[in-house]
């Protein structure tokens, strides 16, 4: 009896490390947290049918276990809930800040979204009609794709060195954002960035938090974005201007890091803002962002009343 109880035990736990972590729908109708098993010939966690089911706490104690179950559906990989803070990162890539005539900052600039942002990574992208085309603009909408950081042990004060200790892992995020309210309705000096980027729905994220295991430094990532198929961005996340560690670091100063903060850091070059002959996204529009070792996201733009 004690030798089968131990067969069973070891059947049920896995011994490896975690990889892609990812919250979804199984075809028996439940939410699980798991482990992503890829398809062959892909690194895209969206690509994947099934994991391995994971119990216990993704922002704390977990395991991996051997039972597997059939993905119906990905969901954001946090529940809105489980998010405590969305911080955001503007002009963190030179050539990004040179296409929109900004000026390199000396320091990370810092701001937010609300949780109530947060989207799966294949739902659509609601528009409202007070973002839509009227008759006295154009909705500007455009695309931003960024790495995205999740933190899984609170952090306050501490050092570049001590940063990524910090980290769970990786995944992949769209700043959606609206030109028009951001800075041509801003108001006067700077634009206002809450009215232009933080409506709902508009920071899909996921397919997958992929671990420091499998990517222990996230400055050596291709990123992009897709409009309907074309590429649009295609950069490295080595061109940042200030790396992930230094961003989590800088934050932490004075504003506690807690398990579940997302830390949105910043797109690079190839978003409409700038382009002399802009083509604003519009209902419709499917775009994909996607990180290297990671997965994408594919959303469509929806024009809702």
């Amino acid at each position: 009896m004690f030798l089968s109880r131990a067969l069973a035990l070891l059947a049920l736990f896995s011994l490896g490390n975690s990889e892609r972590l990812v919250r979804f729908l199984a075809t028996d109708g439940k939410e699980y947290y798991g482990d992503a098993i890829l398809p062959s010939g892909t690194v895209d966690a969206a690509k994947s049918t099934s994991a391995k089911v994971v119990v216990g706490d993704i922002l704390g104690d977990f395991k991996v276990t051997n039972q597997v179950k059939k993905i119906k559906k990905l969901l954001a990989p946090l529940p809105s809930e489980r998010v405590r803070t969305v911080r955001m990162v503007g002009l963190n890539y030179v050539a990004h800040i040179n296409e929109t005539n900004s000026t390199i900052p000396q320091w990370p600039i810092l701001f937010y979204k609300p949780w109530t942002s947060l989207n799966t990574p294949s739902d659509p992208i609601p528009v409202s009609p007070g973002y839509q085309n009227q008759t006295n603009f154009t909705s500007t909408m455009d695309y931003e794709t960024e790495l995205v950081v999740v933190i899984k042990k609170k952090a306050f004060n501490i050092t570049d060195e001590e940063a990524l200790d910090h980290v769970l892992g990786f995944t992949v995020g769209h700043d959606v954002s609206h030109r028009g309210w951001q800075i041509d309705r801003g108001g006067l000096p700077q634009p206002q960035f809450s009215m232009g980027k933080g409506a709902d729905g508009w920071a899909p994220w996921g397919p997958a938090i992929v671990t420091t295991d499998i990517v222990p430094d996230p400055q050596v990532l291709n990123i992009w974005t897709k409009v309907n198929g074309v590429t649009m961005q295609n950069d490295t996340t080595a061109n940042m201007i200030f790396g992930v560690a230094h961003l989590i670091s800088f934050f932490s100063m004075g504003i506690t890091l807690l398990p579940g903060d997302v830390i949105f850091t910043g797109t690079p070059k190839g978003v409409n803002l700038g382009k002399e002959n802009p083509q604003w996204l519009t209902d419709g529009d499917v775009i994909e962002v996607g990180l290297e070792n990671v997965g994408t996201c594919t959303n469509m733009l929806q024009y809702v009343n």
